[in-house]
């Protein structure tokens, strides 16, 4: 019988903790951040699931070769089962979506699921995987700002796309190691990321100017939410150029994945939703325990 480890595997659980805070990023840049919002995260992460699941089940051909441990290659989990999770899991995120953020949502939600199966069944192993991997994300984001105005969380979008395209660019070479002009190539694009995450445009709130004091703390938010998602994710791509073996390179990804809730909270920082982007940022190390008892990638 499968257990709830074995689905916990199969979907990646720990790996979750990085979705809420794009809706929150896009929610914050839309001005629409509050109780949807938590709904929106949570349609998300079935949605993400389920793309884990149909991960698994489109490899499993290839996992029985290269990662035999995994639960369909090791018959811990049936395809069959793996395709009905992912399956079940697209249907429950986008009636969730639906049923919090009515057609708004759904107009976006419905183009994620797509774009998450068919990166899954077509263009992962294809020169658009990285591409289409990064729209997945973006995505997402402007489902959290679909309740307002989702154009206005397309420079958040956009950001977290970059960042994407890098993780999903080096996940590619997780088993077979990677050269090192790859992780130079994506540590230049984490350095541009990093730098767009605190210099993107703020959104006008009708709130009072703050003081001296609150004020120099809401503008250095988000540059040191920035600085310890560049010390993170940066630090891990740096240390596959000096040594690109599979090991170096997996670690990074396991990074990318984990320490995306840093640069999210410096969107939302950014934003103007200073504490609230501090709270998601802590889903970073939090992640990063989890990811040593069950792998992210």
């Amino acid at each position: 019988m499968t257990s709830l480890a074995d689905l916990a595997e199969l979907v990646r659980a720990p790996a979750a903790l990085s979705v809420p805070g794009d809706l929150v990023a896009g929610a914050a840049a839309a001005g629409v951040l509050g109780p949807r919002t938590a709904g929106l995260a949570g349609a998300s992460v079935l949605l993400y699931w389920a793309g884990m699941a149909a991960n698994d089940w489109a490899d499993r051909v290839l996992d029985a070769e290269e990662r035999p441990e995994r639960p369909i290659p090791s018959g811990r989990i049936t395809p069959a089962a793996a395709a009905g999770v992912a399956a079940g899991l697209t249907a429950a995120g986008l009636g969730l979506a639906a049923a919090v953020g009515g057609r708004r949502a759904a107009a976006v939600a419905l183009p994620l699921a797509a774009t998450i199966w068919g990166y899954d069944l077509a263009a992962k192993n294809t020169a658009a995987g990285p591409a289409v991997m990064a729209a997945c994300r973006g995505l997402d984001v402007l489902l959290g700002a679909s309740p307002g105005r989702p154009v206005r969380a397309l420079p958040a979008a956009l950001t977290v796309a970059a960042h994407t395209w890098t993780v999903t660019a080096l996940s590619r070479r997780e088993v077979t190691g990677a050269d090192a002009a790859l992780p130079r190539r994506t540590l230049a694009g984490t350095a541009l990321v990093a730098l767009a995450a605190t210099t993107l445009p703020r959104r006008a709130t009708a709130t009072p100017a703050p003081g001296l004091r609150a004020g120099a703390v809401a503008a250095a938010l988000p540059v040191g939410l920035a600085g310890w998602y560049v010390a993170r994710y940066g630090g891990a791509q740096a240390r596959v150029a000096a040594d690109p073996t599979a090991g170096r390179v997996r670690a990074a990804v396991g990074a990318g994945i984990t320490g995306l809730p840093s640069l999210q909270g410096a969107l939302t920082a950014r934003a103007g939703a200073g504490l609230v982007g501090a709270l998601v940022a802590l889903a970073a190390p939090l992640g990063g325990r989890l990811a040593r008892k069950l792998s992210p990638t």
